[in-house]
């Protein structure tokens, strides 16, 4: 059976149709006088088997056969049904149609015309359809002649558009406020009809929004097909177009696309303005003409929300959209613009607050005051609750002021959808910005705020918290007085971000000045530091506060760290490092910048490897800086280029170093940094001559009275007459200790520093210590007098034995040395 679609060469006319049907010529006694090629096709009867006989002769009824009509009265009929009988001998089953003969001459008197049932049929089914397009179809319909101008419209759009005529108005004219949403069309329908007519491509599921004259305030979607009229000879006629209005489903998948979007855009950070922007961004002008975000101010610290009913302890304070709830343009909600909002108590916002639940109002038909107070046109709002786990974080205000379709109960489930999924973004944002603000504060609390006083260097710093999207780090930096005037300086880094790294920090930075203080050769630091990082790690063995496996992102994976002591008298700064960057050296003179050869050791916590030092011989006035790898690596940036950089700036040392560091920092972190970054600067100073005073004296008892002698003067001489009994008190006791435990040359050496230092050297490796003497000893008592008379003593080792010393604080004012040289005996 042949498909009932109709294809491009359709014969629109009737199977009855004369100039189609199967036709007999027939006498006004029924007797056939002419007979068409076409009946023979049909029947298999030649002319001369039919002509003369009497029609009823081929027909077969049987008796109360429906079928049988009288084909040899005079009454016409256009339509009806016959059994006839091929000439092969079956049964056809035929439509027919009788019309009378007028004045046609030579007897005839009717004309009949036969056709295949089945064929008639599906004729009429599709006239059926027609007519139902034209009068019972939900879908609109409309003819444009080839001036695009309407000249019919079936009863569906008629009845569609308010039973408005449209005959003779453009596709354009019939609603206003339209718009083509269709990506990749033309702007106008009227331009998309003429495309259809040049090209012949119909157009299909075209979406246009406008507003129909019995709904002028509301827009309405429609889905729009067009395609080309012609007739039979292929000559345009015009175009039709088929309308369906979508607004229902328009809308509903305008609802599910928003919520895919904000599934895809809101939330791609850990901050909450960042989120509140994001949500606004999504919502705004499709759902909403205006969205402002309000969150608790302890919520916005990171502290826990408050749950619904319970009487708040802050206030809310705006994180997106201008004053009195308008829109800000994308890129505000500046802190500036971070002020509490006050809402009124019948506001709907104050009762969202208060209740937890969304709040919808619809305005009046005049201006009203919004929840702040402020006079404002016409508009609906919804304000929603951004809840989590039950509490209420803030709420977000959706307003249409523009837009004169109200929010209806479908967008109020919309929008706290909306706001539900925003709501675990901020929650999360907060949870972060409460470990990231606790881990800030012990980082900060852990690093130097103030740089002891000391004369040996001059120091300046910089210290960059990771931003927030990788967490504090664990960077750190120390400057530590040693004895003998001199000082230790620390860079170090802790892989890792959070909580667990900036505790580590500590432990490091800690450890680092205890063991600082034994006076211990920097290879010899960082070889006890990763003796203790390793020993950590095994002990803890990666194990939670729970007993249960610790997350990855909480273990630390290792640290790196580079040690330095620098001696102002001699001018000698040895330094060994861990897996740390080396630093680099600006001479004083030149201002040329290198990067010392400095052994490079594991990183700590490796363990089994040794380190080694490097002794560096610096003129007064150079420049070191120590940094860790946040200041010049990151994945895109290349650490050769970064160090020429740094090597640049720091070119201009004669600069303060406060500037430098500013400048180092302005040129190679000109951004937020996802890891931190430590910068010291510390400039070389010198001890004059005048300063420090050395006497060589053989191991002899006789040499104590003229030790305690030579430094009585010294002090005299420096004008610090008030220490002069203290002295000759330490150095007796010192001197006379070498002589009796040690053996070898001694050396007694004073340093005018802050304080006045007492150093006896020997070739000894017993580090003396206190003891309580007892009545009748006779000895005993040197070290605890020294320790009672002076401000701090202590032991350090060199590589020929161990220097005792002692420091005495100064008096307020003493006159300034006279000499430029050191004196040496």
């Amino acid at each position: 059976m042949r498909p009932v679609h109709a294809a491009e060469d359709a014969d629109f006319r009737g199977p009855l149709d004369v100039t189609r049907a199967a036709t007999a010529v027939l006498d006004a006694d029924g007797t056939v006088i002419g007979w068409s090629p076409t009946a023979q096709h049909l029947l298999g009867y030649p002319p001369r088997e039919v002509l003369g006989h009497p029609v009823t002769a081929f027909m077969d009824p049987e008796p109360g056969d429906p079928l049988t009509l009288d084909v040899t009265g005079e009454t016409p009929f256009r339509r009806g049904e016959l059994r006839v009988r091929h000439r092969d001998g079956r049964l056809l089953r035929v439509s027919a149609a009788m019309f009378p003969l007028f004045h046609a001459g030579d007897g005839a008197a009717r004309l009949l015309t036969v056709a295949d049932e089945a064929e008639t049929e599906r004729w009429e089914a599709k006239q059926s359809m027609l007519r139902g397009l034209a009068t019972e179809s939900p879908v609109g319909l409309a003819i444009y002649d080839m001036d695009l101008r309407v000249v019919w419209t079936n009863a569906a759009l008629y009845e569609e558009m308010g039973n408005t005529d449209y005959i003779g108005l453009g596709p354009d004219d019939m609603v206003t406020h339209g718009e083509v949403l269709s990506q990749g069309r033309p702007g106008t329908l009227l331009a998309v009809m003429r495309q259809v007519l040049t090209t012949g491509e119909p157009v299909r599921n075209l979406h246009y929004r406008g507003r129909p004259p019995f709904d002028v305030d509301h827009d309405h979607v429609w889905s729009c097909s067009y395609y080309r009229l012609q007739d039979t000879r292929g000559t345009l006629l015009g175009v039709c177009e088929e309308t369906f209005d979508i607004t229902d489903n328009y809308r509903a998948q305008q609802r599910l696309d928003l919520l895919v979007r904000a599934g895809e855009r809101v939330g791609t950070t850990l901050r909450m303005d960042r989120t509140a922007r994001e949500l606004a961004e999504v919502t705004v002008p499709g759902f909403a003409d205006a969205v402002t975000v309000d969150l608790w101010q302890a919520v916005l610290e990171g502290a826990e929300p408050t749950p619904p009913g319970t009487a708040p302890t802050s206030r809310v304070i705006r994180v997106w959209g201008g004053p009195g709830g308008e829109a800000t343009a994308p890129g505000g909600g500046t802190p500036e613009q971070r002020a509490p909002v006050d809402y009124a108590p019948d506001s709907p916002q104050a009762r969202c607050l208060a209740s937890g639940r969304p709040v919808l109002e619809r305005a009046a038909n005049d201006d009203r005051a919004d929840g702040t107070g402020e006079k404002t046109p016409l508009r609906s709002q919804l304000a929603v609750p951004l809840r989590s786990e039950g509490a209420t974080l803030g709420l977000v205000t959706f307003t249409r002021d523009r837009n004169p379709t109200p929010f209806d109960s479908g967008e109020l489930e919309l929008a706290d959808e909306l706001a539900a999924r925003a709501a675990v973004c901020i929650d999360n944002a907060r949870r972060f910005t409460r470990e990231h603000t606790a881990a800030l504060t012990l980082q900060r609390s852990l690093l130097p705020q103030t740089l002891p006083q000391q004369n040996a260097v001059e120091p300046a710093f910089r210290y960059l918290p990771a931003d927030n999207k990788a967490g504090v780090g664990g960077d750190w930096f120390d400057v530590i007085a040693l004895s003998g005037a001199r000082v230790g300086l620390v860079v170090g880094d802790v892989v890792g971000h959070g909580l667990s790294a900036a505790a580590t920090m500590g432990r490091l930075r800690t450890s680092v000045r205890v063991l600082a203080q034994l006076d211990l050769a920097p290879e010899e630091l960082l070889s006890r530091l990763d003796d203790l990082v390793g020993q950590t790690a095994h002990e803890q063995a990666a194990v939670g506060p729970d007993g249960g496996e610790m997350p990855d992102d909480d273990k630390a994976l290792g640290a790196t760290c580079l040690y330095a002591v620098y001696d102002p008298v001699t001018g000698q700064c040895r330094m060994a490092r861990a897996g740390h960057p080396p630093p680099l050296v600006v001479e004083p003179v030149g201002g040329s910048v290198s990067s010392p050869d400095l052994p490079a050791g594991p990183p700590l916590g490796t363990g089994g490897l040794p380190f080694e030092s490097a002794d560096l011989d610096l003129p007064e006035g150079s420049l070191i800086a120590l940094f860790t790898d946040g200041l010049v690596q990151t994945h895109d940036r290349d650490i050769t280029h970064e160090l020429d950089r740094l090597g640049a700036v720091l070119s201009r040392h004669t600069r303060p170093l406060d500037d430098l560091c500013d400048e180092a920092v302005a040129t190679l972190l000109p951004e937020a940094v996802d890891d931190d970054a430590a910068l010291l600067l510390v400039r070389t100073r010198k001890l004059g001559g005048h300063q420090v005073a050395v006497w060589e004296l053989p191991s002899d008892p006789e040499v104590v009275g003229r030790a305690r002698a030579a430094a009585a003067g010294q002090v005299t001489e420096w004008g610090l007459d008030d220490l002069v009994f203290t002295t000759e008190l330490v150095v007796s006791e010192l001197v006379t200790n070498a002589i009796r435990y040690a053996s070898g040359q001694i050396q007694v050496r004073l340093i005018r520093d802050r304080t006045l230092i007492c150093e006896v050297s020997d070739a000894g490796h017993t580090s003396p210590h206190l003891r309580h003497a007892g009545i009748d000893d006779e000895g005993g008592r040197g070290l605890f007098l020294v320790s009672q008379m002076t401000q701090q003593w202590g032991t350090r080792y060199t590589p020929t034995g161990k220097t005792i010393w002692a420091e005495q604080t100064l008096p307020s004012a003493g006159p300034a040395p006279a000499s430029d040289d050191a004196r040496t005996n």
